[in-house]
């Protein structure tokens, strides 16, 4: 029974984040530039629930998001979903309860998922390579989503412990022993 209200808790967060998004960010952007709380969302459900849920709720949520934006469905599905793998991975070689590691791992994941996003871009469309350009919207995002967890990690740390506990239990030393 805790799983499932986890999991709609889950499902309005996420068309929560989609409003701020969507609408709150427009109006507060660095350079014209917006977070992506997607990467961030997801990289907290792959690091505190595993079980692959970061790569399914990654790739259903990207689906999501692609046919509200009318962008090639799945290519935000198939990133996302890898962010959640990812996510997944570092929970089992790194600590969750240091920020510095959270931001970089926030950090990495947001330059993997742009990467990803423009290297897309550039084959489907068959666009011109601009390296500078690209550069620069990717700093500054990267910049937006690690303040953003900065500013959210007592959040994150409160919350994923009590998901960690429903949907591991108390195995956690298990894994080291």
């Amino acid at each position: 029974m805790k799983k499932l209200i986890v999991i709609i808790s889950i499902i309005i967060t996420f068309f929560f984040i989609y409003f701020l998004q969507a609408n709150f960010f427009s109006w507060f952007t660095i350079s014209g530039i917006m977070p992506n709380l997607f990467v961030i969302f997801i990289l907290f459900i792959g690091l505190f629930i595993g079980n692959k849920s970061g790569f399914i709720f990654g790739l259903i949520f990207g689906i999501y998001i692609d046919l509200l934006t009318g962008k090639a469905i799945g290519i935000s599905g198939i990133m996302l979903g890898l962010i959640g793998l990812i996510a997944e991975y570092i929970d089992k070689s790194f600590s969750k309860e240091s920020r510095i590691t959270i931001m970089s791992i926030v950090a990495i994941s947001t330059v993997i998922y742009e990467i990803g996003m423009y290297a897309f871009q550039i084959i489907r469309w068959n666009a011109i390579v601009e390296i500078i350009p690209f550069i620069k919207i990717l700093a500054i995002e990267v910049l937006f989503n690690v303040i953003l967890t900065i500013i959210l990690y007592p959040l994150i740390q409160k919350l994923g412990t009590k998901v960690e506990k429903i949907f591991k239990g108390n195995s956690i030393l298990t894994r080291y022993f």
